[in-house]
């Protein structure tokens, strides 16, 4: 099933952008209309593989969407992201903020986090500073959304020479039509597995 030994002293288990604002009942997306249940059940599901992880030596890093604020103040959010979510305000994942924050069931099993601005978790962050110090060398990918942000940061991962496995049920997307066909895609470059599988296999 795994093309390369998974050594979870040389692994990281990289959850995608679940934080406060994207999943929480207060958060900016719930106020604005927007909820995903299916990604809504995703720490929950994840934080026990988190927890082996560590327990076996891995590393636990977690990315976090970010609005920096201008000089007043106000969100410096993409034209892009502005015209899919126009709700998001000032104040929304806002560096320190309790959204921008990872979620309450995985917080205390992430070693890092970074603060990115796009899609991957490797644009204009540390994260491949830190997994190269750490001496990693696969990585489990989780978190929302699987075209989106888990997507971007899988290939990224692959143009790193990074053996990279993607929690199918670790994931999700606004429609699970989506879900699939972004699973099956990243499928030519990584392992698609399941939490329970990756749980079984550290023992």
């Amino acid at each position: 099933m795994y093309p390369e030994p998974l050594d979870p002293r040389h692994t990281a288990l990289i959850i995608v952008d679940l934080q406060n604002d994207f999943l929480h009942p207060d958060g900016a997306y719930a106020r604005g209309g927007d909820t995903n249940p299916d990604a809504v059940a995703l720490p929950e599901r994840v934080a026990p593989l988190a927890k082996r992880l560590k327990q076996a030596g891995g590393l636990v890093a977690a990315t976090r969407f970010t609005l920096w604020p201008d000089a007043q103040g106000e969100p410096m959010i993409s034209s892009h992201l502005k015209a899919l979510r126009p709700f998001l305000a000032r104040g929304d994942f806002a560096p320190g903020s309790h959204g921008q924050a990872n979620v309450e069931a995985i917080a205390p099993h992430v070693d890092v986090s970074v603060d990115k601005v796009a899609y991957s978790g490797f644009f204009n962050t540390q994260l491949d500073w830190v997994l190269k110090k750490a001496g990693i060398t696969s990585v489990i990918v989780c978190g929302i959304v699987t075209n989106g942000g888990v997507a971007s940061t899988v290939r990224d991962a692959h143009m790193r020479d990074y053996h990279i496995l993607v929690l199918e049920d670790g994931c999700a997307a606004f429609k699970r039509a989506t879900h699939d066909t972004a699973i099956a895609d990243m499928a030519s470059i990584a392992t698609v597995t399941d939490c329970a599988s990756i749980i079984t296999l550290l023992g």
